[in-house]
């Protein structure tokens, strides 16, 4: 039944050309050079440290290696990371 439902949104995404991470709850990020990385639809902050962010996504998390983090902005699906950025990494649930 998932399936289904994923196989819909992807017909409807494309054929309404409507941005996946609208349709499907994909996480959009942004990243401004190595300063600035902007994160929405995320579902949560995991670890939070000077060197490393992890946040859970629908489908897994997102680490955030680096230097000198400092958060900008977070809500409640939006997160604003600011730092030297030197990895960002997926890793599938």
């Amino acid at each position: 039944m998932a399936q289904r439902k994923n196989r819909i949104r992807a017909w409807l995404t494309k054929t309404l050309e409507i941005p996946p991470d609208v349709m499907m709850d994909l996480p959009r990020i942004t990243m401004i050079g190595r300063l600035h990385i902007y994160i929405e639809n995320h579902r949560g902050l995991l670890l939070f440290s000077d060197r490393e962010v992890r946040l859970m996504l629908k489908q897994g998390q997102c680490i955030i290696q680096g230097k000198d983090f400092v958060i900008k902005t977070i809500l409640p699906e939006e997160i604003l990371l600011e730092g030297t950025i030197e990895l960002v990494r997926y890793i599938d649930s």
